[in-house]
């Protein structure tokens, strides 16, 4: 009896455990049913399938006419699948051959326990299609894009350039990033798990949706000429660097912002000095790529520096919408001013300025008088008028690792640093949030936002938004700005800028030669700001020469340089000239229209400009033949090259005596005859 009744109790606890076993069992397929079903399918379907993916065409880069500054072209890559690839060591060999690859690393690829790996990116058409001919098993080869820049080297550290990833590592490459690059499609194939390919098996393209367009408000003509003009002062002056930046204090639009020295963007990880260039194999990946940034680093935003008499716009401003300051008001320059119980300068020492009142101490660029004016003013309003101006805040520049300005704290403010700061001196800004300071002086008193980007196009065009950049606040009155216009026109006309005036134009400006630190290296910053025309401010530039050589002021070196820019800018964007009876009758003054010369000769444009009692400035590729002769030497017949490239463009209006930079180039550089003596 006993036995029977274990029996059917043991029978009891099986079958409850066969039943818990069950519901645990259905339980469980529930759950994945309802909760890993999606999951699973994917995963299923990843072991069964092999996916491959395509690079989308990354969008255009374009100045405000529509001219291409980045573009994208249609490459390949070449990749392998190690589970198909049936002879590896003639893969390696023939992909190494072809692709000028090292045969080891290329086996190591080619036999890597990866379910796909890349061997090379931005492969032309011409060698994807010999490898394709080759039908090598495991070997695919999918479309690709390559980044290329037309110019090169043009608005290098504002455009910025892309990683092999096609990602943007630096300025508008870096800032629309999200924009440009697009959505990466995929290739998928059928697969086995083992990751062959199964007989009769398919293959889906998923395309990949092209980036957009960015179109900019640079304009390659302006930055074109402003980069030869500032490379041509920083050779001459042996500078350390230079900056031009040029922008509408209306709005913000900057239409060219060039650094000196510049890099290749075709080739941004070569450095641009061959000083350096001699010693990089005996650096450091960290060295080198310490050297690769300060190359890449955009002087405009990226670095601060004291401004000097270029601040003075900034604090007569603020004293004359103080009302602290009128422009009939006196002051005294005796070579310099003690505060604080220390003499300090004025940078005509040891002559003096005399009595003079505001105006002309603008026009003369006297530190006393800015230093009485930053006292009248005191340290707490004159922080508030800084303050205003946004000096405490980055301009909003769509550029990134933009900097901003370094002050005293309030606090720590005493008389002597009032009055250094009231000269542009014992503080650091950037050179774009002075241009921001200084546009709303001249723009009737209100904060623009500098910017680059405009708008974003699809690949018809379209446009698919339109970047907006109100106008901020109000920090000096319509009157004070109108009163400080006609200031810095005084200063063209009768001050220290006059190397600036351009007859028919009204043009105002502002020099500033700034020691840097530590004092007393003998070392400056020469700089120059101009606005023209002058009623009613289209364009605001400043130029920077940083440790040029020999003369250092601003006035002898910038101001120069600004008129030559202002010359041909002007008439570019459309601003004529309005002469007067005096200016009549100046040398040069009767206006030409530049001559189309593209397509001619050397000898020919020079004929056309002479007639014309214009100057030529040649550039470009002129000595380049096809194989050295006996002794060496490349002689090439000059009929073989011809102008590619001008500014001004033809029939712009210029001044008789104007010079017209010429680009010259082979007419068809794969085949150039050399000339017979």
């Amino acid at each position: 009896m006993r036995t029977a009744i274990s029996v059917k109790r043991r029978l009891l606890v099986f079958l409850v455990a066969i039943e818990l076993a069950i519901t645990v069992l259905l339980g469980r397929i529930f759950y994945i049913q309802a909760f890993e079903a999606e999951a699973l399918q994917l995963k299923a379907y990843e072991q069964q399938t092999r996916d491959r993916l395509v690079t989308p065409k990354r969008g255009s880069i374009l100045d405000r006419n529509g001219v291409g500054l980045a573009v994208t072209e249609t490459s390949a890559s070449v990749s392998v699948i190690r589970a198909q690839v049936r002879e590896p060591e003639r893969v390696a060999r023939e992909l190494s051959q072809i692709l000028d690859l090292d045969y080891g690393e290329t086996l190591k690829k080619v036999t890597r326990r990866v379910a796909l790996e890349r061997v090379q990116t931005k492969v032309d058409l011409e060698t994807a299609r010999k490898i394709r001919g080759l039908n090598l098993a495991g070997v695919i080869v999918d479309d690709d894009v390559s980044r290329t820049y037309p110019f090169d080297s043009l608005a290098a550290q504002v455009i910025g350039f892309v990683g092999r990833d096609n990602q943007g590592i630096i300025g508008l490459e870096s800032k629309y990033d999200k924009y440009l690059r697009g959505e990466e499609g995929k290739i998928l194939t059928e697969t086995d798990g083992a990751g062959r390919l199964l007989p009769d098996s398919y293959i889906t393209r998923q395309n990949p949706v092209p980036g957009l367009n960015l179109v900019t408000t640079l304009d390659s003509v302006v930055q074109s000429y402003a980069e030869q003009t500032l490379k041509k002062v920083v050779e001459a002056k042996g500078a350390k660097r230079g900056l031009i930046i040029l922008m509408n204090p209306q709005n913000g639009e900057i239409y060219a912002l060039a650094n000196e020295p510049t890099f290749s963007l075709n080739d941004p990880f070569t450095i641009n000095s061959e000083e350096l260039a001699a010693l990089w194999g005996t650096f450091s990946d960290d060295e080198r790529m310490d050297y690769l940034n300060q190359m890449w680093r955009n002087f405009g935003i990226n670095d601060t520096y004291e401004p000097g008499s270029t601040f003075k716009v900034i604090t007569g401003s603020s004293g004359l919408d103080a009302g602290v300051i009128r422009t009939t008001d006196t002051f005294a320059c005796s070579g310099g001013t003690t505060v604080g119980g220390r003499f300090i300068k004025c940078w005509y020492s040891p002559r003096s300025h005399g009595t003079l009142n505001f105006v002309q101490g603008m026009q003369n660029s006297c530190n006393p008088v800015f230093m009485a004016t930053a006292a009248r003013l005191g340290a707490e309003k004159f922080y508030e008028y800084l303050n205003a101006f946004g000096f405490n805040e980055k301009t909003g520049v769509d550029l990134p690792g933009e900097a901003v300005g370094i002050f005293h704290k309030l606090e720590n403010v005493g008389p002597v640093e009032l009055a250094t700061m009231g000269f542009g001196q014992s503080f650091q800004i950037t050179p774009l949030q002075l241009l921001r300071g200084i546009s709303a002086c001249v723009n009737g008193g209100s904060l623009i936002t500098p910017h680059v980007g405009a708008r974003l196009t699809d690949e018809n065009g379209k446009t698919i938004e339109t970047f907006t950049y109100p106008r901020g606040r109000q920090v000096v009155s319509a009157e004070t700005s109108a009163i400080m216009r006609g200031i810095l026109e005084s200063v063209v006309q009768s001050g220290t800028g006059s190397r600036t005036y351009i007859p028919g134009y009204r043009i105002g400006g502002k020099t500033a030669t700034s020691e840097k630190l530590p004092r007393k290296q003998g070392k400056y910053i020469a700089s120059f700001c101009a606005l023209a025309p002058a009623e009613e401010p289209q364009v605001l530039g400043i130029v920077l020469v940083d440790e040029p050589q020999g003369a250092y002021y601003g006035g002898q070196v910038t101001g120069p340089i600004m008129k030559e820019l202002l010359t041909y800018v002007l008439p570019y964007i459309g601003v004529t000239p309005d002469y007067s009876e005096e200016e009549l009758l100046l040398p040069g003054v009767p206006m030409v229209t530049v001559p189309d010369l593209i397509g001619l000769t050397k000898s020919e444009a020079a004929k056309a400009l002479r007639d014309l009692k214009l100057e030529a400035e040649f550039s470009g590729e002129e000595f380049r033949g096809s194989r050295p002769n006996s002794e060496d030497e490349f002689r090439l017949d000059p009929r073989n090259y011809v102008v590619i490239n001008q500014f001004p463009i033809s029939g712009e209006l210029v001044n008789q005596g104007s010079k017209v930079s010429v680009v010259l180039g082979a007419k068809n550089p794969a085949d150039v005859d050399v000339a017979d003596e």
